[in-house]
């Protein structure tokens, strides 16, 4: 019987035990593993380190990046450079709650070249805002979840229709949403009031952001599916990577 590989995933985040999703980790890492049997060898990447380790190319070694909630994060900058690399370098990448906030300005500058599109968590003051405080707060709050039919979100899913939940009080301003549309960011997933909460990229392996936090599904016992969808992809990945190309 063949045995799948196990796959080294970079957790970019301020890791701390006041962050619900933080702690879910664990737990999720365990049942990837036991009920799935996708294995994860997982490394935490504080966001002041990710912009080093991207430009050593120490995080285009690993099998997956996840960006993880708990905004805001220490360095924008690392976190930003850290999407920059899995987006480019074809590496399974998701992005949760600020994660998602960020894979938007990541792709707002770098490839719309709107150079200053700003997150107001980090720059209030800024005259371009692409992430904006929301007219209502999602903190604590359940919503329904419409995937576009045929995306990378609804086979994620395993469905067309999905209850998430939230932890956030930012999200994006509708200014620039044709701008990333255009350039090739799929808005592939959106609330009961048509608001965008689901985005990916068309042509890559599996990079999908997320406003809503799948970490905080049920008691991390079962993974969420879009948890579980990253993690069949980084194993993908780590199968089809030559060990030469992971050695330190």
């Amino acid at each position: 019987m063949t045995t799948a590989p196990v796959a080294r995933i970079a957790l970019v985040g301020d890791r701390s035990p006041h962050v619900k999703s933080h702690t879910r980790i664990p737990l999720l890492l365990d049942a990837l593993a036991s009920r799935d049997g996708l294995v994860l060898d997982a490394y935490w990447i504080p966001t002041a380190d990710a912009e080093a380790e991207a430009a050593a190319g120490t995080l285009a070694r690993f099998d997956a990046v996840w960006v993880l909630p708990g905004s805001p994060y220490a360095s924008e900058g690392g976190a930003l450079a850290a999407i920059r690399v899995a987006r480019e370098e074809g590496i399974p990448f998701l992005g949760t709650c600020g994660g998602f906030q960020h894979t938007l300005l990541e792709y707002a500058r770098t490839v719309c070249g709107l150079a200053d599109a700003a997150h107001a968590e980090n720059d209030p003051d800024a005259a371009d805002l692409l992430i904006a405080p929301l007219a209502c707060s999602l903190v604590g709050h359940q919503g329904l979840v419409r995937a576009e039919p045929g995306s990378l979100a609804e086979s994620a899913l395993g469905a067309e229709r999905s209850m998430e939940h939230y932890h956030c009080n930012y999200g994006p301003a509708p200014r620039h949403l044709p701008a990333l549309a255009a350039h090739g960011l799929r808005l592939s997933g959106h609330d009961e009031d048509g608001q965008v909460r689901i985005v990916e990229l068309p042509g890559h392996p599996f990079f999908l952001a997320t406003l809503f936090q799948p970490e905080l599904h049920g008691d991390g016992t079962q993974p969420h599916p879009i948890v579980r969808a990253l993690a069949a992809a980084a194993v993908a990945h780590a199968a089809r990577t030559p060990v030469s190309a992971v050695a330190e």
